[in-house]
């Protein structure tokens, strides 16, 4: 019953990341977030322009999901996936959202499995496994 219910937070947490429209952002501390301040993160598996994450991996880290009449803006693209939806990118890395992260501004996410990594728009002290597009 406890995993049932598991895994059922778990969709709901993917259902609430839902098709976001907006692009990416620059939040708090220089992290790439969605409108709402929610942390995006990439994944190191992906090849530029192409998701890998599907099913299992889609559920813990929901894509960030773009508009079907949504368009590319500078360093933020669109990579379609094999659905068919289309999906956020930074110079072509899909961007995604971490399950486990409550609320804006968490980035719990970070450094999971040493493949997760959020998105910095500048270097921090002591944060080498994040992803910066400026040094991509």
């Amino acid at each position: 019953m406890k995993k049932t219910l598991s895994l059922m937070s778990l969709f709901a947490l993917t259902l609430s990341a839902g098709p976001l429209h907006a692009q990416p952002v620059t939040g708090k501390a220089g992290l790439l977030t969605d409108a709402a301040g929610r942390v995006l993160y990439v994944f190191d598996k992906d090849s530029e322009g192409k998701s890998v994450c599907y099913d299992q991996c889609a559920a813990l880290w929901p894509p960030f999901v773009a508009a079907a009449d949504a368009k590319p803006v500078g360093d933020y693209g669109l990579v379609t996936r094999s659905d068919g939806s289309r999906q956020w990118a930074v110079r072509g890395r899909p961007l995604y959202f971490y399950a486990g992260d409550s609320g804006p501004g968490q980035a719990t996410g970070d450094g999971v499995k040493g493949v997760w990594h959020v998105v910095r728009d500048t270097p921090m002290t002591g944060d080498a496994g994040s992803y910066r597009p400026k040094e991509y």
